[in-house]
């Protein structure tokens, strides 16, 4: 079983990607790729292109950008959407989920922890 690696865009909490990674999760951030200020598609097909499954707070926009994706047979290897609550809750339930999943099952996959 493959666990999903992970890649948080701007809004998601250090913290989060800091409790993620203790919980032995490959886990990257906007920061660390020198991405800021990239659009939504941008950090969408950088995630794609590092075979991570983008974490977001962005929940409108992120449902376009996997129904475009759709519509334009693009590739991803999903999207998990996490309304904003504390890192540490955050952190538990993204962990839940990508334990219960694998990498595979998650590819262009919208999700919801």
């Amino acid at each position: 079983m493959t666990i999903a690696a992970l890649y948080t865009d701007e809004d998601m909490s250090a913290l989060v990607a800091t409790l993620l990674r203790a919980r032995g999760l490959d886990v990257t951030t906007v920061p660390e790729q020198a991405t800021l200020g990239k659009t939504d598609r941008e950090q969408l097909e950088l995630a794609a292109s590092l075979g991570r499954c983008l974490l977001t707070h962005n929940r409108v926009d992120f449902e376009r950008l996997h129904l475009q994706s759709i519509e334009q047979n693009k590739q991803h290897f999903g999207i998990v959407v996490v309304p904003q609550k504390n890192a540490y809750e955050i952190a538990q339930r993204v962990g839940i989920l990508v334990s219960a999943l694998t990498a595979e099952q998650m590819m262009n996959q919208l999700l919801y922890a």
